[in-house]
């Protein structure tokens, strides 16, 4: 496997990673709860280990956007599968744009 195929998975874990976090952040009552607020440092510093990994071989600037647009919209997904959060035309729209940007980051990024 490529130094940059490697690095664009451990970016995706990241952000994977990123998305549990903010989910686990709904359950911590303002870091009050202890066993929410222990699970939400410990996978937000997983998610900033596998973006450092990532850095092995994209450029910080594409890996941060990358990392933040997977958060974001895998938190909004979220939030609209299983939290009631609005799911109209223009926030799907929306999302969508910023799924391909995502993606588009990567393609521009190939080698």
């Amino acid at each position: 496997m490529s130094t940059a195929t490697l690095s664009w998975l451990f970016l995706l874990v990241a952000g994977t990673f990123e998305v549990i976090t903010t989910t686990v952040f709904r359950y911590t009552d303002g870091l009050t709860r202890i066993g929410p607020t222990v699970a939400f440092f410990a996978l937000g510093l997983t998610s900033f280990y596998f973006l450092n990994k990532s850095l092995a071989g994209i450029p910080l600037g594409t890996a941060y956007a990358a990392w933040t647009g997977i958060g974001a919209a895998g938190t909004a997904l979220i939030g609209i599968a299983f939290y009631e959060e609005p799911a109209n035309t223009s926030r799907l729209v929306l999302l969508t744009i910023l799924i391909g940007s995502i993606m588009g980051l990567k393609l521009a990024s190939a080698d």
